[in-house]
């Protein structure tokens, strides 16, 4: 079995369109969740969001790529370009022929589908775009990547709600491991962030009116975002030999099902996936010093997860150090285990742990070491990040420092 690496990071979300940006916030603690700009914000009860700010395609695609790309295409692509530059790899013959894409996706294309709702069912037109549907489609993205960047390997799309970014890169990192493919390009990305989008999200009672915060008594629920992460997997030998800088190593990996209820989270099942990552990284609890959290800031998610943390982690619990950077840049669904990933690049390369901001009231059932609100110096060499996803999936990856 080959060591897998990261040599490759890229990201575009609503803390920053690149990945010095986003870090820049996590370090600072800033906030990127505020009111929404969309059609039709009135008729919403729920008005704020994380949405990616500032974002001009001109330049970046052209007109005949822009009536094939959601936004969710065209986020992927910036942050993988970011990505596979940072990472230096070019893919010609036999490298191209063996790295393909992994990437995680829930929506699809959700601004295109509600576009054209709009267009037949409040417009009255009978008539659509010839590319709708390859527009819409959930593996539009990995595909475009896999054609702008001549990848002709295994190449598809992870579709598992809120974990849907870790179950693509397990899956990446297995490829990887097993010396299917010398090099994958994995991540996430989403953009639900429409009128439709979020209206079917209200309708779950779970979002926040005003703000997203993790693991505080008086949070009262989670806040949608937007946005891709996308990272290089390469095998460790291959990064060696061609002298690329090696971001964290990918240390092991584990996935569970609940097998209980639709939407309500499971202490066991995350409990197993957690252990497993550790097994599968043949880490103790004691090796990991912080776990990026998918900390929703819904009751049943906190409190479910931290009781998961403490069942695992044992003594160790009180020395481990657990975040939630949802506080900042929203719940991006399918994007969110690849933005979060970065947070624990993070705190391998920098020794420096990304804040739950927003923290106001401690939580008896939350009382973990849940870095409240400033990012803290800490020097660690592996940690965790958690994903729990509806449907009970659960999928949590382990990294450590090379």
């Amino acid at each position: 079995m080959k060591r897998v690496v990261i040599t490759g990071a890229g990201t575009i979300n609503a803390l920053g369109h690149n990945v010095a940006d986003t870090l820049d916030a996590f370090r600072e603690g800033r906030c990127g969740i505020g009111p929404l700009d969309m059609q039709d914000v009135d008729r919403l009860a729920v008005k704020i969001g994380a949405q990616v700010r500032g974002f001009e395609t001109e330049g970046l695609f052209n007109r005949q790529q822009m009536s094939l790309y959601d936004r969710f295409t065209q986020f992927t692509l910036v942050a993988a370009r970011e990505a596979i530059a940072q990472s230096g790899l070019e893919f010609h013959g036999d490298l191209s022929a063996k790295s393909g894409v992994v990437l995680g996706n829930s929506g699809g294309g959700m601004t295109t589908l509600d576009a054209n709702y709009r267009t037949v069912y409040e417009d009255g037109k009978n008539r659509v775009h010839p590319f709708v549907v390859p527009k819409l489609m959930n593996n539009a993205a990995a595909s475009h990547v896999s054609m702008e960047f001549n990848l002709k390997g295994p190449s598809f799309t992870v579709a598992s709600a809120c974990a849907s970014s870790n179950h693509a890169m397990a899956q990446a990192f297995q490829m990887v491991k097993s010396g299917m493919a010398p090099v994958m390009i994995t991540g996430g990305s989403e953009s639900m962030l429409c009128f439709g989008g979020v209206k079917a999200w209200e309708g779950l009672r779970v979002m926040s009116k005003d703000a997203c915060r993790p693991f505080s008594a008086n949070r009262n629920g989670m806040v949608q975002g937007e946005g891709a992460g996308i990272f290089v997997f390469e095998e460790y030998d291959h990064a060696r030999a061609r002298g690329a800088e090696i971001l964290a190593e990918v240390a092991g990996f584990a996935m569970s099902s609940d097998a209980a209820d639709i939407v309500m989270p499971s202490k066991q099942g995350a409990s197993r996936a957690i252990a497993g990552a550790l097994a599968d990284a043949k880490l103790n609890p004691s090796d990991v010093g912080y776990i990026n959290a998918h900390g929703t800031g819904t009751a049943a998610n906190d409190k479910t997860e931290c009781a998961a943390v403490a069942d695992v982690f044992g003594a160790h619990a009180d020395n481990l150090m657990i975040s939630s950077t949802k506080s900042m840049h929203g719940h991006l669904i399918g994007g969110t285990g690849a933005v979060e990933l970065l947070a624990g690049i993070m705190a391998l390369r920098e020794g420096v742990i990304a804040p739950t901001i927003g923290y106001e009231e401690h939580d008896p059932e939350c009382a973990l070491d849940v870095v409240p609100n400033e990012a803290r110096d800490a020097k660690v060499d592996a940690v965790l990040s958690n994903a729990f996803a509806f449907g009970g999936l659960n999928a949590v990856i382990a990294l450590r420092k090379v």
